[in-house]
Formats: structure tokens, sequence, C-alpha cells
């Protein structure tokens, strides 16, 4: 948990306004050509709990947004609609996320807790709060890079689309983090699948490869499948027509990217699944060879053995104390272990 860091924009008519306070934001709910955007990154209980006092926030969103797990979901209440989503970052070489440790006096929310631990990535959960002209969004660590968003706002008109432009450019780079995360995990399984063939990989290191793709797998289908249905019911309501025409089309491509993703992701289930079950059979396949060869060598050397022990006997024989005797019984080893061999080797059992 990092430091608490709020910041936020009030526009008046398109026009910048000078400073930004969290006191300000009931000031300006309703107030026509007024938009505010509100970020709360790591807030403390005193912080969220004044907020949603003062903008008469639904208790059951607070507790989702302090609860330690939450789903995605969109709901609306009487005030105003809530939606939780998860951003992804993809981790770096070391793996290593960029959380703070929060202060010692702070009064932080509890420390959020992953839904799976994931190798690939992090999972950073934003909790969002639409109030007419009003956005917030509430983030639960420092890892998500909040100024992407703003250059999103930027590009498809900022504040002159309203709340919803600002929303548009949130879940935008949501959905782009996730694309994101489902082109690394596709080629890492296609990496894996080239190994599945490879005799110098070992099978153990293989399966634990297996697995932890297919835990980074559960944990993306979790977050990237509702956005679905998220996003469809934005389109559907347009927050009471508070965002215009213009943006029906932005957020009809941003459903279908979302899609796409979703799609994507189930696509690659199929794929784990399917070098998982590779894996087992390569493996099937691997011990049945071993044991044809193991027979195989076994057969070949219980003739030296069975003939080397018959002329051990300790009674006379043709050949016995002579040097042909000695020849003979080489001469048996070598004609019959080369016969079987031969044999073998046409039946691929060597």
């Amino acid at each position: 948990m990092g430091h608490e860091h709020v910041r936020g924009q009030i526009w008046s008519d398109g026009q910048f306004v000078d400073g930004f306070q969290l006191d300000q934001i009931s000031e300006c709910i309703d107030q026509p050509g007024t938009l505010v955007w509100a970020d709360l990154e790591c807030p403390t209980h005193e912080t969220l709990t004044h907020l949603a006092a003062e903008l008469d926030l639904d208790p059951f969103a607070v507790e989702d947004t302090t609860a330690a797990v939450e789903r995605v979901k969109t709901v609306t209440y009487t005030a105003h609609t809530f939606l939780m989503v998860y951003a992804i970052t993809i981790k770096d070489g070391d793996g290593q996320s960029d959380s703070d440790a929060a202060p010692p006096t702070q009064q932080p929310l509890p420390q959020q807790q992953p839904l799976q631990r994931a190798t690939l990535f992090d999972l950073h959960r934003i909790s969002i709060f639409v109030k007419h002209n009003a956005l917030i969004t509430v983030r639960r660590n420092s890892g998500f890079d909040i100024e992407q968003v703003v250059q999103r706002w930027k590009d498809i008109g900022g504040e002159r689309y309203g709340v919803g432009a600002l929303l548009h450019g949130l879940l935008d780079v949501v959905v782009d983090g996730h694309f994101d995360a489902v082109e690394r995990l596709d080629d890492d399984i296609e990496d894996l699948e080239q190994l599945l063939f490879d005799d110098r990989v070992p099978g153990r290191s293989l399966q634990r490869r297996t697995y932890d793709l297919r835990k980074d797998l559960v944990v993306l289908r979790r977050v990237v499948l509702p956005m679905r249905e998220v996003i469809a019911g934005i389109q559907r309501r347009r927050f009471e027509n508070q965002a215009p025409p213009e943006l029906d089309p932005h957020f009809s491509d941003l459903y279908d990217h979302a899609l796409r993703a979703a799609e994507w992701t189930e696509s690659l289930r199929d794929m784990i699944t399917t070098v998982f079950e590779t894996n087992l059979s390569l493996a099937d396949a691997r011990l049945n060879t071993v044991m044809k060869k193991l027979t195989a060598w076994a057969g070949i050397v219980a003739v030296p053995t069975a003939i080397t022990g018959f002329y051990g006997q300790n009674v006379p024989f043709p050949g016995f104390a002579r040097t042909f005797g000695f020849v003979t019984s080489t001469v048996l080893i070598v004609v019959i272990v080369g016969a079987l061999y031969v044999s073998f080797r046409r039946r691929d059992w060597l």
C-alpha cells in the first residue's frame, strides 16, 4: 500500500478551475456546464468515509470498495452508478510491483488480496463512482499509471463530451491492458508448445511451467470476461443521457475490444488444455518407449547369461576344458544377441 494521494480537476464551461479540493465536489454536482473528476490513490478510511458522506454514496458500494476481494461488476444505485474493474500491468523482469509501503501515521484501507497469485502480471483494482457530472475513481495501490487515462480523455475531446468521455478514457486504458496481458500469455503458451517435443527440457520443469500458465489464465479470465457485461451496461444506460451521441461509436469500439479480448482468453484456455493433455500423452509415450527398450535389452542380456550359465555347470560337456568350447560359447552369444538386436530394431523396440 502506498501513500495517500488525491488529485482531480474541475471544468466550468470547458475551462479549468484553479485548485482542487474534495470538499468542492458536492458544490459542483448538478451545476450546468460543470464537470468534475477526482482520483483517490491509496485513500485512508477517513478520506473515503468523508467522500461517501459528502456525495451520499451507497453504503454497499463503499463496502465493495473497501472489501479485500471483489468481482468485476457494474451496479446502478438510486443516486449514482458504481463500477468495479481490474487494470492489468505486465510485470518487469524482476517481478516486483511498484506499490510503496504506507506511512505509519495513516490508517490505510485493508491490503488488497489478489484473486489468485499471478506470475506474469499485476492486478490493480479500480472502483468507479459516476454521479451526474462527476466521476470519482478509487485505487488500492500506486501501480496503475493514471496519466494514460488523462491522455485518452484528451484524445477523444476531453471535457467537451462530459463524464462519458472521462469514463470511456478510463475503460479504454483498462481494456488495452487486458489485451496486452492476453497477448503476453498467448506468446508464452506458444513458446511452451515448442518445448513439448524437445527432449532436452526436463519433464518436471515443463509441467511446472504449464501449471503456472494455467493459474495466470484463471486470473485473467476472472477480470477479462465480465468486462463485456460492464461495457454493455454502460451502453444501455449511457448514464442517464450524460454521454452525448458522439461517444456511441467510441463505446461500440470499446465493447468490440472487450469482446475480442474475452474470446481470445477463451481460446487460450483451449490451448493450455491441449498443451497439458499433450504433455501427459507424450509422457505416456516416452514411458512406453522406455519399457520397450528395457524389455528388448533384457532379452538380449538373457542370452549370454543362459549360455555362460550352461557352460558353467560342474559336469563334463563337449568342449570342456578345451579352447574350442570357449570359442563355441562366444560364437553362440554373438550370433544370437546379434539376431535379437536386428529383430528388435526392425520392430522399433530399440
